[in-house]
């Protein structure tokens, strides 16, 4: 993974990346706007702050960009190991792995559903996405339905 920018180009570039309202974010949210669907954004009375909460449902919702959160990291962590800071970036990442998987198990725990989508498919299947969040509502509405039928 060889990097084509100088050092000062690269730290300039790594300042910009956002963590708040990114491009992938605005995608979803603004279709879950037009189909009606309202959320908080960035809520931060939930562990890992989700980009996403429809609070309605129970539902939270993290936009995962394929780097920082190691998409196909048997592919990625080799080819970093090649680069620059390989160190630093292999500890990052792995730890970005693990707090992702320490976050959905306390939410689970709370008895909130837990839906990740990584960065490109948000942007390029958008509609995909939001059926899928949709089904999750429909799926969560015909349990709340039989529990109450039981009782």
């Amino acid at each position: 993974m060889a990097d084509n920018l100088t050092a000062e180009q690269r730290k300039k570039n790594m300042q910009n990346i956002k963590s708040k309202d990114t491009k992938i974010e605005l995608a979803l949210r603004k279709a879950l706007w037009s189909k009606g669907y309202r959320y908080r954004k960035n809520y931060q009375k939930l562990p890992g702050k989700p980009d996403i909460v429809l609070t309605k449902y129970k539902i939270v919702i993290f936009c995962d960009s394929e780097f920082f959160h190691g998409k196909d990291w048997e592919v990625l962590k080799p080819r970093l190991q090649k680069a620059k800071n390989s160190d630093y970036w292999i500890k990052k990442i792995s730890r970005n792995k693990e707090r992702d998987i320490e976050i959905e198990k306390q939410l689970l725990f709370e008895g909130w559903t837990v839906i990740r989508f990584w960065g490109k498919d948000i942007l390029k299947n958008t509609d995909e996405c939001v059926q899928v969040i949709e089904e999750t509502i429909f799926d969560l509405k015909m349990e709340e339905d039989f529990v109450e039928v039981e009782e």
